[in-house]
């Protein structure tokens, strides 16, 4: 039996979900209104690291409009205590409070929240509320907090460093004795926010004569949130609903569960009315996670020819003031040593990385998560090996990537690759950019006096993780499965539901896709459906590169299982055997004999006829839920090449063309796949020139506003060249490979190499990101 027609998955299809997003029709949290609804507003806290002395409500719970007020000391005995637990070796357990208890620990912190008629009364009645802070010394260099000295944070931890982890492959210190070529350096990735077109959002309702609370919340991640939500507020699993309608962007700061989400639950339950609460710009700027911040020492050691010998490499990560729940502060450091070693062959490997709390909002999960940061380091190294051996850059990379016939190929670090096909992508790489011909037009542009630069980056990542690895390390929670349930109503057409739950990745397109080409239907006979726990079966969300595997794997395995189904009714009303059937083009037909065939509306009516209707013994109905677990995940990998010139006079880069060369095994939507990688690099690009959190000694925030934290327009983006090769997955379900971060992943590297070979000749490389003009201004300077 084939279901080949119409040929779906590979097609270049204009997203379904776009025209109800550009035309104003989606329905976001800020969207909702429900009768009786209240509005809540937070106090934040105005010092990064205090005593709670005095909170005084009187005042504001006088307030006109004003129902409610809750302090930390008043929440804590109706939620259990937030706390990111890890079964990881030199963890430290803290907790978070939705609400300050006895101290805060991070300017916009939350203090207080207060309930009213409308946002407005709320905002209002903050002013009333009368705080007593005792200054505490504020925490804010990692290194410094990390001293023994160093006032605590967390006094219940007995150390700022939260976490510790090391891998260990061979003997480090004898591959830098035996090298020829040793580079080392400093490396420095600064802070970095995820500046969400929505803010993020939440509406909770409780019904008493039920006792069901429903939480319509900008999430990634609604079943991890119903989960969370029903032990730390003791309510039964199947009494809490999540919502995740459309999100306005995620890129991971979505992930987590945050304070907010649960004050609106306890709140609404009290109350027993609609509570709704929406942030602001300055409150994600203060409040939502953050990333990266992390201090990389490291060196590479390499032979005579080129090869590589031994790395090792100490992270110090910022991870702010609280570990967040479930994914804890380790998520990022350890990754980023994880995945350190990249898609080349380093026999010998210490990686150490620690988590050092300081007075400064929370990190977590960012697009990429640690492997911008790892490759960052790592293809630096690379660069600076290359210029010492006066060997091309790309030859050192051939020379030394994993290659296909290797895989699967297990890491230094005990990660495995299912499949490489890094050294392809370079080779396609630099006859994309005509490497030779660029090279010379370099030389001649340098004879000219501009200063021009060309880097590459080559990454490798693991995507779509099954139950094997747990995505954040040691976390308790289980995230490796997802399901799908495919349904066929009597007249035909099919609804899809997923826990997944998309910020704009085109799910409701791709899923379409899959399943749609599985039945032999056209794409708009199939609707998808994602975000909600009480439609979906278990699943945890939409992060991690996991959708298209783990989602499209669980969409093929229901829609065969309707299939096989369909095909069985159609044999019994055909009288012909369900091998010599085939679906085409919404039909249901005999192989060689089109003629005789049935519409699948028909199958799909007869399916719900009765036992008249269907084989003897089959229960009536056309529908089915497969959970999908692709146990070890799988790798995709790209090579990013970028052309940038410096000028010297003012200090500003310009990216003058760039190029992507992705593998993400067999794609479902190419359209949709360079959407995705557009999207990532722009952010990358943000990343190493422009974006950068900035603190003062004291704990303060100086990018409080858009006006401070300067995001990239597309004045400053070049155009895009995306490339693709197809490798099909090896293990998972329908050849597929995730490519959701991959953007993000290679194009600090990328700039910051080009940028580093356009001031050679002044012995400038770059070492910290973003390389923002006042950073090349004083490096020039420096160096002249």
């Amino acid at each position: 039996m084939a279901s080949l027609e119409p040929r779906l998955v590979g097609a270049r299809v204009p997203r379904v979900e776009d025209r109800r997003l550009l035309t104003g029709q989606g329905t976001y949290v800020d969207d909702l209104r429900l009768p009786g609804m209240l509005h809540a507003a937070f106090l934040r806290s105005p010092h990064a690291h205090a005593r709670l002395v005095r909170i005084d409500t009187a005042a504001a719970r006088q307030a006109p409009g004003v129902v409610a007020v809750l302090t930390g000391e008043a929440l804590q005995p109706l939620v259990k205590p937030v706390q990111a637990r890890s079964t990881m070796a030199g963890y430290r357990v803290t907790s978070y409070p939705p609400l300050a208890i006895g101290k805060v620990r991070h300017v916009g912190e939350a203090v207080a929240v207060v309930v009213a008629t409308d946002r407005y009364r709320a905002e209002d009645a903050l002013e009333r509320l009368q705080v007593d802070y005792a200054p505490l010394p504020p925490v804010v260099d990692a290194e410094a907090a990390a001293h023994p000295t160093a006032p605590l944070l967390h006094e219940e931890a007995g150390s700022n460093v939260l976490l510790a982890r090391e891998f260990v492959r061979g003997d480090v210190a004898a591959a830098m004795a035996r090298a020829a070529v040793r580079v080392r350096e400093r490396f420095r990735f600064r802070r970095h926010t995820a500046v969400c077109l929505e803010n993020r959002g939440c509406l909770a309702t409780y019904h008493p004569a039920t006792g069901t609370l429903t939480l319509h919340a900008a999430t990634q991640c609604p079943g991890l949130v119903r989960e969370a939500l029903a032990d730390l507020l003791s309510l039964p699993a199947h009494r809490v609903r999540v919502v995740a309608t459309d999100v306005g962007g995620g890129f991971g700061a979505k992930s987590a569960l945050y304070p907010e989400e649960l004050v609106v639950c306890v709140l609404a339950r009290q109350l027993a009315r609609p509570v709704k609460w929406c942030g602001d710009r300055r409150e994600d700027l203060l409040a939502t996670t953050q990333a990266w911040d992390e201090v990389v020492e490291a060196e590479l050691a390499l032979a005579a020819d080129g090869t590589l010998l031994g790395l090792w490499a100490e992270v110090t990560a910022d991870i702010g003031a609280y570990s967040i729940y479930p994914w804890t502060a380790a998520i990022e450091p350890v990754q980023t040593v994880s995945f350190l070693p990249g898609p080349y062959r380093v026999p010998h490997y210490r990686g150490r990385a620690r988590g050092v709390a300081t007075c400064k909002a929370p990190t977590g999960p960012y697009r990429g998560v640690g492997r911008p940061v790892s490759t960052f380091v790592m293809e630096g190294l690379l660069e600076r090996a290359a210029r010492q051996l006066g060997m091309d850059p790309v030859a050192l990379r051939l020379r030394n990537v994993v290659r296909p016939q290797e895989c699967p190929y297990r890491a230094a670090t005990g990660i495995v690759w299912d499949t490489v096909s890094v050294a392809a992508c370079l080779e396609r790489a630099c006859e994309v950019i005509d490497y030779q011909a660029l090279r010379a037009w370099q030389a001649r542009a340098r004879a000219e006096g501009r200063c021009v630069g060309i880097g590459f980056s080559a990454y490798i990542e693991l995507t779509g993780v099954g139950s094997a690895i747990p995505v954040s390390p040691g976390m308790p929670l289980a995230t490796g499965t997802e399901a799908a349930t495919v349904r066929v109503d009597p007249a035909g057409t099919v609804t899809a539901f997923f826990s997944l739950a998309p910020q704009g990745q085109g799910l409701e397109t791709t899923l379409a896709q899959v399943v749609a080409e599985e039945l032999g239907l056209p794409l708009a006979q199939v609707r998808v459906v994602c975000g909600d726990t009480a439609t979906a079966s278990h699943g945890t969300g939409t992060y991690a590169s996991r959708s298209a595997v783990l989602g499209g794997g669980a969409a093929i395995l229901a829609a065969r299982a309707v299939r096989e189904k369909a095909l069985a009714i159609a044999a019994h009303l055909l009288e012909a055997a369900a091998a010599d059937l085939e679906l085409r083009e919404g039909h249901i037909v005999v192989r060689g004999v089109p003629a005789r065939g049935l519409p699948w509306a028909e199958v799909a009516r007869a399916a719900y006829g009765g036992q008249r209707r269907l084989p003897q013994g089959m229960e009536p109905g056309l529908e089915a839920t497969r959970f999908y677990d692709p146990y070890f995940g799988t790798s995709s990998n790209a090579v990013h090449a970028a052309v940038v010139e410096v000028d010297r006079e003012t200090c500003t880069v310009k990216v003058l063309r760039y190029v992507v060369v992705e593998d993400c095994g067999r794609l479902i939507n190419p359209l949709i796949v360079e959407g995705q990688v557009h999207g990532g690099v722009a952010q990358g690009i943000g990343a190493a020139l422009f974006e950068e959190v900035c603190y003062d000694e004291a704990g303060q925030p100086l990018t409080a506003s858009l006006m401070d934290y300067l995001v990239p327009t597309a004045s400053e983006l070049p155009r895009f060249e995306v490339h693709h090769l197809e490798t099909p997955s090896p293990t998972a379900l329908g050849g597929f490979r995730g490519m959701g971060e991959g953007g993000t992943i290679g194009a600090p590297a990328a700039i910051a190499n080009a940028v580093s070979d356009a001031l050679a000749p002044w012995g400038v490389a770059v070492c910290e990101l973003p390389f923002t003009p006042e950073r090349l201004f004083r490096q020039l300077y420096a160096a002249s």
